[in-house]
């Protein structure tokens, strides 16, 4: 099995280089109680940042905690991290509500003095139909909507922490297998597992692509936007894949010890997107494997981007408009 190792190794997981520190940073992650988002958590608070797991189950996000206070990046030394480390702190966000979304970015502008790292990491993949308290299809709204929302919440305050601010979409590579159906957002004529999981990882690559364009014609500075494939990984979010055939879930965990990333590899494109020296110039950008990736098909279609991000603000009943700064402010009042 050694040369499977190998060959993995070579192939498939680079490896963030930078030494980067993130002393007197903010970090905000998304479903990091468990999987990548909690490994990306443990690498940044090992930098000395202040990183905040925003997630629903506060129960498994407190057992989070004590096990990255505990427990350091295999890069760090123990004695390392307990004198370097940054700080930890758990707000409350349900992305199957967007009143939650609202909630936990009022709490946030309440009580955080900077944002300057926003990771939307928080993802499900092949669940079982159903529709949120919203309105729409749970997987479009958790993986993208939710994530839509939070970030436009959040801009006006991470412009202010600006510059050296990044946004950090996770996509998968599965984007290239759809297309987003725009007559059918929410799937009830087409449901199938998959094809909403990956109509959701194409809509995270064309939100980041559309937003920085946004931001770009706004002469909004300091603030770049990146989105990535983590690379195939052995984590919860294959938690529903029974729903795809039977046994789906078994074999995916084989195959992953076999052939994938463990989450420590599968966090490292995300933490190279969030300190790399060589991204700080860089904006609306899709990686993988820590550097720029190709995007395929309608991931490159301009318009078709800036068709999702008007569907979006539509089902977040928001009307899109040609100032950016204005429409930020208008965002914004949905929280009072």
């Amino acid at each position: 099995m050694s040369w499977i190792k190998n060959l993995k190794m070579w192939l498939f997981n680079q490896m963030c280089t930078s030494d980067a520190r993130l002393d007197g940073k903010t970090v905000v992650i998304t479903g990091a109680s468990g999987g990548i988002g909690k490994e990306t958590a443990r690498d940044l608070y090992a930098r000395g940042a202040r990183v905040i797991l925003a997630c629903r189950d506060i129960e498994k996000t407190n057992n989070a905690v004590e096990n990255i206070k505990n427990n350091p990046p295999s890069r760090v030394n123990k004695d390392e991290y307990k004198n370097n480390a940054g700080e930890l702190a758990i707000y409350f966000l349900d992305l199957r509500s967007l009143k939650s979304v609202r909630d936990c970015a009022k709490n946030l502008l309440t009580n955080e003095a900077a944002i300057h790292i926003l990771i939307n990491n928080a993802g499900v993949a092949t669940h079982p139909y159903e529709k949120t308290q919203d309105g729409n299809e749970t997987t479009f709204q958790v993986n993208h909507l939710g994530h839509f929302l939070l970030t436009l919440l959040l801009l006006p305050k991470m412009h202010l922490s600006s510059p050296n601010c990044r946004i950090i979409n996770v996509s998968s590579f599965s984007y290239i297998f759809v297309d987003i159906d725009f007559n059918d957002i929410n799937l009830e004529k087409s449901y199938a597992p998959f094809k909403s999981y990956a109509q959701s990882k194409l809509a995270n690559i064309l939100f980041t692509k559309e937003l920085a364009r946004r931001l770009k014609e706004a002469n909004i500075r300091g603030i770049n936007v990146y989105s990535l494939h983590p690379g195939v990984t052995g984590t919860e979010i294959a938690r529903y894949g029974n729903n795809i055939f039977p046994y789906a879930t078994y074999c995916h965990g084989l195959c992953a010890k076999l052939f994938c990333k463990n989450v420590e590899q599968g966090t490292q494109t995300t933490v190279y997107c969030a300190v790399d020296e060589e991204t700080a110039n860089d904006t609306g950008f899709y990686y993988s494997n820590c550097s720029v990736a190709t995007t395929y098909r309608k991931a490159n279609d301009p318009q078709y981007a800036e068709k999702l991000w008007n569907v979006s603000c539509q089902l977040l009943h928001l009307e899109p408009e040609e100032d950016f700064i204005t429409f930020l402010k208008t965002v914004s009042r949905q929280m009072l």
